[in-house]
Formats: C-alpha cells, sequence, structure tokens
C-alpha cells in the first residue's frame, strides 16, 4: 500500500479536522510524523503496537523520526497477546512504558495533535482527529504527561509477563470479598503457611478458608511422599478448654498448632511470599474490617522471624490439651484487680527496666492519667538519666502533640553536648480507629503488664482502669512486643498514605477549580446562542449543552464540599431565617425541573406541610444556621426524591422534637435498595446512572456540622422512602 502524505485542506491555517478512510487516516499520520521535528509523544491501547509494527507507512515514520534526531516517547498496555509487538516496538522508539486500561490513542508533537478510537490489531486506521491549534496540542500534551508518569517501564511489564515477578506492594484492604479472596490467594500460592491468632480468628478461618487449608495440607503430604519437605500449615494460639473442639479439628486434619497463653488480640498468616495481618478483635467467626496485606521481602521476613521465635517458645497442642483435660495450669501469670497495686507494678516496671521501655496507652486521656500519676515524670528520668531507650505510642491530642514537640526540642538541645546515658524519648501517635482497650506497658522484652481500660472518662486512675494482667512468660511478651512493633511501623504506614492522601486532595481541588473556570463562559455563552437561534434542532443541541454544562458545574461544586469536608475545612455562615422561605423556594426550583417522563400522563405533585400538633399552619419556623448550606441539604434531598420517583407525591414535613426542628421528605418513589442502605451516606454511594453519589454524603457533613443528624428508611406501606433531617430550633 503506498499512501503519500495528506496535508491538512486549509494550512497553514491552525484549525481541527476529523479525517475518514485508510487513505485519508494513514496520509495524515504520515504527513504528522514528517512534521516532527523534536520529539513525538504517543500513546495506544493493547492492538496498536502490530499496527504500528507491521504497516510499512507507520514502522517508517518512526524510523525516519529517530534518524532526524526526533525523540519518541511511548506507552500501551503490554498483555500476553500482544509482548511479541511490543519487543519489536521497543526498538522503534526512544523509551516505552506499561499502563494498565489505555483505550484509544493519542499523538502530539511540538506543533500537532492526533488522537483515534478506532483501532484493529494489525490493520491501518480508518479515522482520525488532527489539530494544530496550539490550546488543543497543549491540553494533549498534559494529558499525555500525565498519563506518561503513572506508566512502568516496559521491560519491568515484561518481565512480570514472561518470567511471573510479581511487583512489591503493600495495601490494605477493607471490602470483605476482597480480603477473603486476597487471603484465599495467598493460602493456595504459598508453600507454607504459619499463622498466629486469637480463636476469634481461627473461627474464622474455620468458617471462610478451610478448604484452603486442606490443600496445603495435601501438598505437604505429596512432598513428604516423594522425600521432599517442608513446614506445611503450622497455627499458634492460646487454648482453653473452650477451645478444644475446634482445635481438635485442625489437629485431624493435619494442622501443627502450638499454644502461647494469653494470645493478645493480633491476627496475621505469613507464607514465604506474602503476609497478612490484622490488629481487630474477631469474635464469633466474623471476618475483620481490613487486612493489611503485604509482599516486601523485609516484612515477609519479620513476620516469620516472629512466627518462629513464637513458634519455638510455645506449647505443642497435645500436651496443652492433655494439661487442660488433666486440670493442670501452671502458666506464670499475675491477674491484679487492685487499681493501687496496678500502679504500684507500673512504677516498679520503669524503675527496674535496664535497656528499654514500650508504652502503648489505650486513650489520650490514659496518657494524662499517668501524668498526673507521675509516671510521664518516671519515663523522662529513665530516658535521661539511666539512658533507658523509651519508646511511645499514643492517641493524640492538642496537649499530647504540645509535650510531644517539648521532649523533641530538648533532646535536639541535648546533641549539641551529648551524654553516654542519654537516649531520645521516641513518641508516635496512632489513628484514633486504632485504640484498643488495654494499656500495655513492656520493660526490657521479659515483663509486661496490660492493663484493662474500664471508664476512660474518669480523671482518676484507679476508677478508670479493670483488671490487669502481668507475666514474665516469653512467648507472652513478645507477642505482646510483637503487637508494639506491628503498630510502630503502622505508624510510618499511615503517615505515608496521610500524604498521599493530602497530594490526592490538592490534586482533586485544583482540578475542581480548573473545572469550574471553563463551565460558566460555556453556559453563559450557550444561553446566548440559545435565545439568539430560530432553528429548533439547534436549540435542542443547545439544550444538551446547557443541561450538562450544569451537571458539571455540580459535579465540581460536590468535588470542592468533598476536598472541604475530607480536610476539616468546611466553614459554617450561621444567621436567623425563616425556614419556611427555603423549602418553598426549593421547591419552586425542583417543581420548573419537573416534566412529564416518557409519555406518561400522571406527573410528579410536590407538598409542604407544617405539623399543626407543634404550630400553626404557615407560622415561621426560625432557625439559626448556614443558609445556603440548609438550602444544599433540602435541594439534594429533593432532587433525589424526585430522581427515583416516575409518579406520585413528594411531600415536605416539617415537625418539632424536643426543642429540634425535624425535617421528612417523603416519596412515593422506587424506595432506597436495601443493598446500600447501611452505607447510605458514604460517599459514592447510588443505584442512579446519573448520579455521583456525592449528595448524601456532602448533606451528611453539613447536618453534623449543625449538630443535627440524617437518617432514611423505607415506608412501611412499601412504596418509597422518607429522608429525615434535624437541626437545633433557634432560641
Amino acid at each position: 500500500m503506498t499512501i503519500n502524505p495528506l496535508p491538512p485542506s486549509s494550512s497553514p491555517e491552525k484549525r481541527s479536522e476529523i479525517l475518514y478512510g485508510v487513505e485519508n487516516a494513514v496520509g495524515r499520520g504520515v504527513y504528522f510524523m514528517s512534521n516532527v521535528k523534536k520529539r513525538m509523544d504517543i500513546y495506544f491501547d493493547h492492538r496498536a503496537p502490530s499496527i504500528v509494527v507491521e504497516i510499512p507507512e507507520y514502522k517508517n515514520g518512526y524510523i525516519d523520526i529517530r534518524k532526524r534526531g526526533g525523540k519518541i516517547r511511548a506507552f500501551t498496555e503490554i498483555t500476553n497477546a500482544n509482548i511479541h509487538h511490543c519487543k519489536e516496538l521497543i526498538k522503534l522508539v526512544d523509551e516505552l512504558r506499561h499502563l494498565n486500561g489505555v483505550k484509544g490513542g493519542i499523538a502530539v508533537s511540538e506543533s500537532e495533535y492526533m488522537a483515534t478510537t478506532i483501532l484493529e490489531e494489525a490493520k491501518p486506521l480508518t479515522q482520525v482527529i488532527f489539530s494544530s491549534v496550539k490550546e488543543v496540542v497543549e491540553q494533549g500534551q498534559y494529558i499525555f504527561d500525565t498519563l506518561w508518569n503513572t506508566a512502568i517501564p516496559a521491560e519491568q511489564k515484561i518481565r512480570e509477563l514472561e518470567e511471573g515477578v510479581v511487583p512489591i506492594r503493600t495495601r490494605l484492604v477493607t471490602k470483605q470479598d476482597e480480603i477473603i479472596e486476597e487471603i484465599c490467594r495467598l493460602n493456595i500460592n504459598g508453600d507454607k503457611l504459619s499463622i498466629c491468632s486469637t480463636f476469634g480468628g481461627m473461627q474464622m478461618s474455620y468458617k471462610y478458608f478451610f478448604d484452603s487449608y486442606k490443600r496445603i495440607v495435601e501438598r505437604k503430604r505429596r512432598i513428604d511422599n516423594i522425600g521432599g519437605g517442608n513446614d506445611g500449615l503450622r497455627w499458634i494460639i492460646d487454648i482453653d478448654k473452650d477451645k478444644l473442639e475446634l482445635v481438635r479439628i485442625f489437629l485431624e486434619y493435619g494442622i501443627q498448632i502450638k499454644h502461647i497463653k494469653n494470645m493478645p488480640s493480633m491476627n496475621f498468616g505469613v507464607s514465604d511470599k506474602e503476609v497478612a495481618l490484622t490488629i481487630e478483635k474477631m469474635e464469633g467467626g466474623n471476618i475483620s474490617q481490613s487486612f493489611l496485606i503485604s509482599n516486601e521481602p523485609l516484612y515477609v521476613s519479620h513476620f516469620n522471624s516472629l512466627f518462629e521465635e513464637l513458634w519455638k517458645n510455645g506449647i505443642d497442642a497435645k500436651y496443652r490439651i492433655k494439661a487442660i483435660e488433666d486440670g493442670v495450669d501452671n502458666e506464670g501469670i499475675e491477674i491484679i484487680q487492685n487499681p493501687a497495686e496496678i500502679q504500684k507494678f507500673t512504677f516498679n516496671l520503669l524503675k527496674s527496666a535496664a535497656k528499654e521501655i514500650l508504652i502503648l496507652y489505650s486513650s489520650a486521656n490514659a496518657f494524662h492519667r499517668q501524668e498526673y500519676v507521675g509516671a510521664i515524670q518516671f519515663l523522662k528520668e529513665a530516658a535521661y538519666k539511666r539512658g533507658i531507650n523509651v519508646r511511645i505510642l499514643t492517641p493524640a491530642d492538642d496537649l499530647i502533640v504540645k509535650t510531644a514537640q517539648r521532649w523533641k526540642e530538648r533532646q535536639q538541645q541535648e546533641q549539641e553536648h551529648p551524654s553516654p546515658k542519654q537516649q531520645k524519648i521516641n513518641i508516635r501517635f496512632i489513628e484514633a480507629y486504632l485504640q484498643t482497650k488495654v494499656h500495655l506497658l513492656i520493660a526490657d522484652r521479659k515483663f509486661s503488664l496490660a492493663i484493662e481500660l474500664k471508664d476512660d472518662a474518669s480523671y482518676k486512675s484507679y476508677e478508670a482502669v479493670g483488671l490487669a494482667t502481668y507475666s514474665n512468660s516469653k512467648p507472652t511478651v513478645l507477642s505482646y512486643v510483637s503487637i508494639f512493633e506491628s503498630l510502630w511501623k503502622q505508624t510510618e504506614l499511615y503517615e505515608g498514605l496521610k500524604e498521599i492522601d493530602k497530594l490526592k486532595d490538592e490534586f482533586i481541588n485544583v482540578a475542581a477549580h480548573e473545572l469550574r473556570t471553563p463551565i460558566q463562559p460555556i453556559l453563559g455563552l450557550s444561553s446566548i446562542l440559545r435565545s439568539q437561534t430560530k432553528d429548533s434542532k439547534q436549540q435542542e443541541i443547545l439544550d444538551v449543552i446547557v443541561r450538562n454544562a450544569k451537571r458539571l458545574q455540580r459535579l465540581s461544586e460536590d468535588i470542592l464540599d468533598v476536598t472541604k469536608i475530607e480536610s476539616h475545612n468546611l466553614i459554617l455562615k450561621k444567621e436567623i431565617f425563616n425556614l419556611n422561605d427555603i423549602i418553598s423556594n426549593a421547591i419552586s426550583d425542583i417543581t420548573n425541573q419537573i416534566i412529564v417522563k416518557e409519555n406518561k400522563e400522571s406527573i410528579i405533585k410536590i407538598e409542604f406541610i407544617n405539623s399543626k400538633e407543634n404550630w400553626k399552619e404557615n407560622a415561621a419556623i426560625v432557625v439559626e444556621a448556614d443558609k445556603g448550606r440548609i438550602s444544599q441539604v433540602i435541594s439534594n434531598l429533593l432532587n433525589n426524591a424526585v430522581k427515583f420517583t416516575n409518579e406520585g407525591t413528594i411531600r415536605i414535613i416539617t415537625e418539632k422534637n424536643n426543642g429540634d426542628i425535624v425535617i421528612g421528605i417523603n416519596d412515593t418513589g422506587t424506595g432506597i435498595d436495601p443493598d446500600i442502605l447501611p452505607r447510605l451516606f458514604t460517599k459514592f454511594t447510588t443505584k442512579s446512572n446519573s448520579g455521583t453519589g456525592l449528595g448524601l454524603f456532602i448533606s451528611k457533613s453539613i447536618i453534623k456540622a449543625h449538630d443535627g443528624r440524617i437518617w432514611a428508611e423505607n415506608n412501611t406501606d412499601g412504596k418509597g422512602a422518607t429522608f429525615y433531617f434535624s437541626i437545633p430550633q433557634s432560641r
């Protein structure tokens, strides 16, 4: 096939055009490549590498660009099906990268832009979009650069596909289906598996993963029969008489089990390739809400070493079971019930430590209670006078943050005149959702004191604590050490995740603001054109433009609101106003948008009802709130009701309840899907094809900021749903 370069139809004027047909499309592509002087940046989907490599016009164009000294950067989706073409493509470009899910194709030079959505393997293009308009070229370059920065080197992806090399990654999995899938995959892929869990973790594993454990045991038996051998499946757990039945089931299937007294509420499973762990307490076989899963070699090695140490000091399950059946249990622990004795044990451990003190406070108040009784002063003396290495994990408040800052400043000053005994007091803050009900103190990794939190609101230590468990049992103490070290490492991970979230929020904020800039001109100019156009077809097209621009405007505003909410920057501008006026305006606005749907005769009616039991009809409902934000909530709920109601009546009802104003919006629509009802007010929860799922999340945040609450329920008659929110009445 011989195709001559096809110049733009009206060069040198800058313009954009669409070309159809193989001859026009390929010709324009050849013309585009012939104009490249310094660089060509191009990306395309998984079908395109075969086009570039096998169609001479494209392949020669690439070769000519590089002969002229031009540089070519390209990325595509590399798959098993196109890997041989990608290897050839590497030879034609200066750098090739891989990105999942690439669609269509875009090419950008220093002065021109081309794009296509029609790609067939090893076949020439049949349609392209071409532009030499500066703004289009710059936009194309921005898109390319943004995606380029997220792509990975082609050589890395090819090696993953050919050699089965798995990329190193650590991730937090929070969805139940994904947790089950990931742990089953870990069980299947590993040659061995070592698990340390509470009894709740064993119950959960029996419920969800027991079949995969059977396969590990069977694989070990086959290997043993041919003269090989591995550790198979090993389990560490605290065994008491209430757990014997399930432990025996695991033993009968060939799972090796050892006992450690008073296992802490930490669960982890580690193979030779990956580790999965959770610090949540699992009860009754319920699956944890989140698992941290990693194939980072350092993490895998750490938890394998930790397990081996615990396993070495554990008691074989058959001996533990026999001891329970014989009534013999001589583990070295002490249960302390007297709060004064608990505080005495605390001071003694702090005084006796020779090398290291590890402390996990259950709450910020627990830190302050120990500060009040003098335990924090003991820690400072241990660090600054005796040279003890002190590490503290605690939830934070403003006072604790200031205390930590003072310690840090003192240590920086003392580094100018260091002393052999001076050690840093390292303090890290754990997230609120990682708070436990146990205050943990570990001295020299030999002694531990676990104190139960009974009443965190109390200012007095002896009223706040319950039972305490003191232990010098090596397996128990090391188990607590493993919890502390895991949380210590997780603080680093969460700080990194916070930084990523911060960057994400900043990007979303900038993107949303940038979206708003072109929207207003589009709306304004489209409305002007609409008013000046008499042609009905053109009016319909302009209506579509205006409707979608307004939708984009709402989306950008929602994104900005979500960013403000998540960064705690949602500021209320409160004033006193009549809520009736806001509701009436919202009804007026939504009424203008209601039309007969799909040629049906019935329409939606909207009624506003003041409860006569609380005040006279049409009486003012005076509130002190952010007028614009409350109007936003009412409009969101009304729009939601209209969206899911094909016919019938939407009623807005206001009531007074114990000093609060309650507003209910009742519809006769399809109701709330039971699948999404529990997470109705979270981000991106929607069953609509036209919504983003942000409106209810934003509404909840606004009402919460007003010290109110918002909730929803399906109507008892089976038709539609009712959304409620309440805010305090103005005094």
